[in-house]
Order: structure tokens, then C-alpha cells, then sequence
């Protein structure tokens, strides 16, 4: 990943990350919680494809994890939203833009039924049942009701971000400075090599003329 990439990546994970902790996660809703978190990672991955919703997604969930007041195990969320940063990362279109809202739409509801039963599975599998004693499917339900409420005032704006980061403007007005310099050059060169012929032929025309005119002073003098 580039440097841009980068610092785009961890600013916007760092900033979903103290949201989700210090506001979302005491709103005190009925049932899941607001994934901002998810939502950031979604917004990435559609615009920097499946390897980086990969790492993305690892490296926000790994933040999660060792963030305070985390109960779980570390690397449990990490493990989870790597993969679904890697499947919503599959669904980026080939040429970076996106032609409706239903795309990402989908892919945020998929994403956050995905997680819920991710995050359960991976749960069940190192002893902690407490999806159990919610309840999966109000867990599932609202988890996809808040996420999909959400996404409009996320996705866009993040992936917005990241393609203005992804074209790079000033790197773009470099490389147009450059190559203005380099046809610049060319036509210096180029009006150098036309001048320089140009002043080759005046001399050799003066120099014809002025062998002429001694022959015919030469010839005047013989007379």
C-alpha cells in the first residue's frame, strides 16, 4: 500500500474508532450497536480493492480488540473484519466508480449480517455464548437496520476520501510539471537544431558569395 493509502487508512480507522467507543457504543440501543468501524472499512475497501479491505480490515479490528473497555478475545475482531474487508473489497467495480447506491447498499447489509455471525461463530468457537442470551436473529436484524441507516452519511464521504487520495493531485501537478519541462525541452532542442541549421546554411551561403565575388575581382584583374 502506498504512503497516502496509509495515512488515509489509519486517520479515518483512529477517528470511526474513537466515535464508535466513546459515543455509539453509549447510546444504549436495542439490540447490536452502530458499526462505524465496519462502515469505514467497507468505504475503503470498494475504492482500494480486496487486498487492502484485507489489511485494512485487520488492522481496524485489531485496534478494536485492544481497545479499552474491550471483553473479548484479541484478534477475534481483527479475524473478522479482515475477511470482510477481503469479500467487500471483491465487489469494487473495475473502473472505480460506482453507477448507483444499491451496490454499496447491499454490500453494507451482507457486511453486517456477515460480521454479527462471524464475530458469534468465532465466539462459540473460543467458549463465549453470549450471542446466545441475546438472541442472534434481534442481533442480526438490528445490526443491518443501524448499519444500513448509517452507511449513506459514511460510505460516500470515506470513499470520496480515498479516491481523492487515490489520484493524488499533487503528484498529478508534478508529473504535469515535468512533463511540460521535458516538451519544453524537446522544443528548445528542436528550435536549437532549426536555428542552428539555419545559421549553418547563412554561412555557407556567405561563404559561396564571398568565393564568387573574389573569382570576379581575380577575373576583372586578369582583363
Amino acid at each position: 500500500m502506498r504512503v497516502n493509502r496509509i495515512l488515509l487508512s489509519v486517520s479515518l480507522v483512529v477517528v470511526a474508532l474513537v466515535i464508535q467507543v466513546s459515543i455509539l457504543a453509549r447510546l444504549h440501543l436495542p439490540g447490536a450497536v452502530p458499526d462505524l468501524l465496519l462502515l469505514t472499512v467497507l468505504g475503503l475497501a470498494l475504492v482500494y480493492g480486496h487486498v487492502g479491505g484485507a489489511l485494512i480490515g485487520f488492522g481496524a479490528g485489531l485496534l478494536a480488540d485492544l481497545a479499552p473497555p474491550a471483553d473479548h478475545a484479541a484478534g477475534r475482531y481483527a479475524l473478522v473484519l479482515c475477511v470482510i474487508g477481503y469479500l467487500a473489497g471483491l465487489a469494487k467495480p473495475d473502473n472505480g466508480r460506482l453507477r448507483s447506491a444499491t451496490g454499496p447498499m447491499v454490500v453494507v447489509v451482507a457486511a453486517a449480517i456477515g460480521t454479527t455471525l462471524l464475530y458469534a461463530g468465532v465466539g462459540a468457537l473460543v467458549g463465549d455464548t453470549a450471542a446466545r442470551h441475546v438472541g442472534l436473529p434481534g442481533l442480526l436484524f438490528t445490526a443491518a437496520l443501524y448499519d444500513l441507516l448509517l452507511a449513506p452519511f459514511v460510505v460516500p464521504g470515506i470513499m470520496a476520501l480515498a479516491r481523492r487520495a487515490e489520484n493524488d493531485p499533487l503528484a498529478e501537478a508534478n508529473s504535469a510539471a515535468r512533463t511540460t519541462d521535458i516538451s519544453s525541452g524537446w522544443l528548445s532542442s528542436g528550435t536549437g537544431l532549426r536555428i542552428g541549421s539555419q545559421r549553418g546554411g547563412l554561412r555557407v551561403k556567405a561563404a559561396r558569395a564571398r568565393v564568387a565575388r573574389a573569382g570576379r575581382i581575380k577575373g576583372v584583374k586578369r582583363l
